[in-house]
């Protein structure tokens, strides 16, 4: 998925910093991402949850709330009402600078956060929290060991997730003072509510009585033994794929088929793009259809997808198996099934009794077809011949010609 880095200014002067995840083909819906209390917009599952999206046409913005990550600011200085602050400045960014968001997603406080800025983010049709509290001052339990210093000194120091962060008094008067309930009440939005029962941080508990506060349309997903912070790929990429698959309808999508055409290469062409995911993952567009392509971890990949040789040998192994396909058809012999086995490496060419002389490498591709079927003995030997007259493995051995142009460079 293409990144872009973006800064806007926070609720409080503060620059944020935020990346902006886009889907490979066209835009068709604008998400915003609010993360957990002391986490950032890096998270895993904030970058799975936007991955997925990204796959289904949707942008995803996530960002640093003031003093964390990589925005600006200081943490002492902020509060719950100035997270809702924030999320609604990073909402009238993408307003004007993008498009507004139709999608609010928010992860534990965040989540909450999400729930109170919704309804002054008029364009956003659905809201999904995930290990949200429903009353913000549940966050008031992990410092509750420093509740009498900060309000005898109006401050303390408290360490969480193993870092120091000083939390005032303010913070404490401020997450009192929320009226969530009235603001689910008021919702008037698609909601989606994500939780765990074993979350040992925010309590099974806060999304029933999100989803009691909450009017129709509204769902409720158990997410079973994950952690709060969905720390396992497994949980993570569950998420991400309902969400992607719920909002779905309740975004104003074109017809199957024009969204096929907007978002598919020219006729003819094959679209590759970097994810941003890795080092090398790529998202490779063949009309309506998409995959990955990658390389192995031993070379610094992840392994998600095939390598370019991987691709190169499909091609030749999938035109290969097409073509003894069409021609017994026409024939009209009882060919049952094809395989096609291909090895890519390179060889000294005075090693390759068809190459031509020298002291030098050559590509080898070796390729083993099975056949199977009621064949008679001329019948077997004619399609291993009809396999070198494969159109790709045609191209493969004959001169070929590329040609490179390069787009208008953006600014």
């Amino acid at each position: 998925m293409p990144m872009e880095k973006i800064e806007f200014p926070g609720s409080r002067g503060a620059t944020l910093a935020a990346r902006l995840d886009r889907p490979s083909g066209p835009v068709l819906a604008y998400a915003l991402f609010a993360h957990c209390f002391t986490c950032t917009k890096d998270i895993f599952a904030a970058g799975r949850i936007a991955r997925s999206l990204t796959e289904h046409g949707i942008a995803v913005l996530r960002f640093d709330f003031t003093g964390l990550g990589h925005s600006d600011g200081e943490f002492a200085n902020t509060d719950f009402s100035s997270n809702v602050d924030d999320l609604k400045a990073a909402a009238a960014h993408m307003r004007a600078a993008l498009e507004a968001p139709s999608i609010l997603i928010g992860h534990s406080l965040g989540g909450a956060a999400v729930l109170a800025a919704a309804g002054e983010v008029p364009e956003a049709e659905a809201v999904a929290t995930i290990g949200a509290p429903y009353d913000p001052a549940h966050v008031a339990h992990l410092f509750e060991a420093h509740r009498e210093e900060i309000e005898r000194e109006g401050e303390a120091e408290v360490r969480l997730v193993g870092r120091p962060f000083r939390i005032r008094k303010q913070f404490l008067d401020d997450i009192a003072g929320q009226n969530q309930q009235a603001r689910i009440a008021a919702l008037r939005k698609a909601l989606l509510v994500f939780h765990a029962p074993r979350d040992a941080i925010v309590g099974i508990d806060n999304a029933g009585l999100i989803f009691q506060a909450a009017k129709h349309p509204k769902s409720f997903v158990s997410l079973d033994d994950a952690d709060h912070l969905l720390s396992r790929r497994e949980d993570a990429d569950y998420v991400a794929d309902v969400l992607a698959a719920w909002v779905t309808r309740y975004l104003e999508a074109p017809a199957e088929e024009d969204l096929a055409a907007r978002m598919a290469p020219s006729k003819g062409a094959v679209r590759v793009t970097e994810t941003g995911n890795g080092r090398f993952q790529q998202t490779v567009q063949m009309g309506r259809n998409r995959i990955l392509a990658d390389e192995p971890e031993s070379v610094g990949g992840m392994d998600s997808g095939g390598s370019p040789y991987d691709l190169l040998l499909a091609g030749l192994g999938a035109c290969t198996s097409m073509t003894l396909r069409m021609y017994a058809d026409r024939k009209g012999w009882p060919l049952e099934r094809v395989s096609v086995t291909l090895s890519h490496d390179r060889v000294h060419a005075e090693d390759c009794a068809d190459c031509e002389a020298g002291d030098r490498r050559i590509d080898r591709i070796r390729r083993r077809i099975s056949i199977s079927g009621n064949l008679d003995a001329d019948q077997h030997d004619r399609l291993v011949e009809i396999a070198d007259k494969c159109p790709v493995h045609r191209t493969l051995t004959s001169e070929v010609r590329i040609e490179t142009e390069v787009e208008d460079r953006k600014e």
